[in-house]
């Protein structure tokens, strides 16, 4: 049964990849909590943009990201939900670019933990640019109509292709090196944030998906 449904998973699982490690607004989004806050809360926010991918592999197995592409309100709502969510996350790395508070704590609580966590789920499930490798995927086809137990393999692969490959990301910017060159040029380092998050909602918003 693997046999004949192997090529199919390993295309998806490739494309997913190519999305994954491809910079975008998940990749700066680990950069300035890697830097920050250390490789723990980098993978604490991995944790979350892997939980929406998986959310969006089940939605692709369910044929709803072929759905949602085919309704042009829905693409809408998604690039205002996106955008706002960028811009966000720009005023965010402005305050701190602006008044340099004191750095997070060392991640220690179950809130901080949650905190870190929703943070990376929300911004993945609301990135058109993952929406749109997910509807990628779909239209390769291969999985329709796949058994259970393939279907549980496919979703349990894009979780750790997705959790393995943010985590590649974040613990790079967790290391020392780069977190002394963040401490060392941190207004700088946010403001650039800033800029580019504020960029990819401009963009989001003047870009027909």
């Amino acid at each position: 049964m693997m046999a004949e449904y192997l090529p199919a998973l390993l295309a998806a699982w490739g494309v997913q990849l190519v999305g994954v490690m491809s910079p975008g607004p998940s990749v700066a989004l680990l950069l300035g909590v890697g830097t920050a806050q250390g490789a723990r809360a980098a993978l604490l926010t991995c944790a979350g943009i892997a939980s929406a991918s998986l959310v969006l592999s089940v939605a692709t197995v369910l044929g709803l990201t072929v759905i949602f592409a085919q309704l042009a309100e829905a693409m809408v709502m998604l690039k205002l939900v996106g955008a706002a969510y960028l811009a966000w996350l720009a005023w965010g790395a402005v305050r701190r670019a602006v008044t340099l508070p004191p750095l997070p704590a060392p991640v220690a609580t179950r809130a901080t933990a949650t905190r870190l966590a929703r943070r990376g789920f929300l911004l993945q499930v609301s990135n058109p640019k993952a929406i749109l490798f997910w509807i990628a995927i779909a239209s390769l086809g291969g999985l329709a109509g796949a058994p259970w137990p393939v279907i549980l393999i496919f979703v349990a692969g894009a979780f750790l292709n997705s959790f393995l490959g943010h985590a590649a990301w974040g613990l790079v910017f967790a290391a020392p090196p780069m977190r002394r060159a963040y401490l060392s040029g941190r207004r700088w380092v946010e403001g650039a944030l800033a800029g580019f998050f504020a960029f990819a909602s401009f963009k989001l918003l003047t870009t027909r998906i």
